[in-house]
């Protein structure tokens, strides 16, 4: 939160978050103070989800509606290189994005995530078979996410080229690359422990619905 105060959508003086068609997630000044969770409320409104991270458990009136323990790795012997045939995405290739998405499941990714960084896709004759970009961007730092290939070509490669190819623009800013994933992920942790992600931290993801109303009743992590 305070890396990025108002989250890139609506803001109170404790608690922030995404514009809803950019990004689900939302984050608190402190977690402890009963005056963060206020202001969350009146941003996600009564019977609101929103997806928290690092939030061990939300006060009285609040409900947990989902958890999953996670991992942040950091990018400390990666091989950041351009990968010639990845081309950029942007707000024309959104239908198609979202397609993949809905397809393998990566993490939520809506209509304007796009606008949050750089988005590399590799086609196959003209079909959007591989993607992967940035999303967060606290001083120093971008996250690589939207990591994903179509099952019927997975095991070319495909991903790891976009990961360091998005992770050689990110280094060209003097910035340092890092992704996170469910901790049950092992197959993902292991891929990208090999091509030089070390794990940094086991952060908690945590959607939590506001006192009051009915609201939504499923929230989807990263």
């Amino acid at each position: 939160f305070a890396q990025h105060p108002g989250g890139g959508g609506p803001g109170a003086p404790r608690a922030a978050r995404y514009h809803p068609d950019v990004s689900p997630w939302a984050a608190l000044a402190d977690p402890a103070d009963p005056r963060s969770w206020a202001d969350l409320r009146a941003l996600v409104g009564d019977g609101g989800t929103a997806p928290l991270a690092g939030v061990l458990e939300p006060p009285e009136g609040w409900e947990t509606v989902g958890a999953v323990p996670g991992v942040q790795l950091v990018d400390t012997a990666l091989r950041a290189e351009a990968a010639p045939e990845a081309v950029a995405l942007g707000p024309a290739d959104v239908p198609e994005m979202l397609a993949l998405i809905a397809l393998t499941q990566p993490g939520p990714f809506l209509p304007r995530t796009v606008e949050l960084g750089t988005y590399l896709g590799i086609r196959h004759r003209g079909r959007l078979v591989a993607m992967a970009g940035e999303r967060l961007r606290p001083p120093g730092w971008t996250e690589i996410s939207a990591v994903c290939t179509h099952p019927a070509h997975r095991g070319r490669g495909l991903a790891t080229r976009l990961v360091r190819a998005v992770a050689a623009g990110i280094r060209e800013r003097g910035e340092t690359p890092f992704l996170h994933t469910a901790a049950a992920n092992t197959a993902a942790i292991r891929l990208y422990e090999s091509i030089g992600f070390t794990l940094r931290r086991r952060p908690s993801f945590m959607a939590v619905r506001a006192p009051g109303g009915r609201g939504n009743t499923t929230a989807k992590f990263s």
